[in-house]
């Protein structure tokens, strides 16, 4: 599973060089978005399920407004001579997601079976005698922030790292307009 989380993280930090590096701001928007699919999957190989949800849906929505507002702010013609390098990017992005999708079907089948009672009982037990374990007195906040705070803290990043790249793109419209 290691290796996995390292040809990951290796992907995720190819993706955020090159959205650093593009020159087209369409291009760098979507080679960004690999660093969130590639989360994704990261997520799965943790086996933490519900973060991979959430980071699906807010990725998907963030890039799509994120494409609109580009596509919607950007007038320029775009030149119409073949361009080699846009065969480059079409065959890293189907590279890309064709890897996504392998991954995903891998790890998926990884992941207990729903339902699996053994997993469920080791669990509801350990969140029963959570109240002596934490000292909390309410049990739901000593679950929320003993037991699964590291996926708390994930989810809160997913959803501050959103709000952050949403924002983003709106003050560089407001920056567009004001010119």
């Amino acid at each position: 599973m290691e290796i996995y989380l390292m040809i990951m993280l290796v992907l995720m930090i190819m993706g955020s060089i090159f959205s650093l590096s593009a020159k087209d701001l369409l291009s760098a928007v979507i080679s960004y978005g690999i660093v969130g699919f590639g989360l994704v999957i990261s997520f799965l190989l943790l086996q933490a399920p519900d973060l991979a949800i959430v980071q699906v849906v807010v990725e998907v929505v963030t890039l799509i407004i994120m494409i609109a507002v580009i596509k919607n702010t950007t007038h320029e013609e775009q030149k119409k001579d073949f361009n080699f390098s846009a065969i480059i990017y079409f065959a890293a992005i189907a590279f890309f997601a064709v890897t996504f999708f392998v991954v995903f079907d891998k790890m998926t089948g990884m992941l207990t079976n729903f339902g699996d009672h053994f997993t469920r009982m080791r669990m509801a037990t350990a969140y029963i005698n959570g109240v002596h374990e934490t000292g909390a007195a309410n049990l739901v906040t000593g679950i929320v922030f003993d037991f699964r705070a590291y996926d708390t803290l994930g989810e809160a990043t997913v959803l501050f790292t959103a709000v952050v790249g949403v924002l983003t793109v709106l003050r560089i419209k407001g920056k567009k307009d004001e010119k």
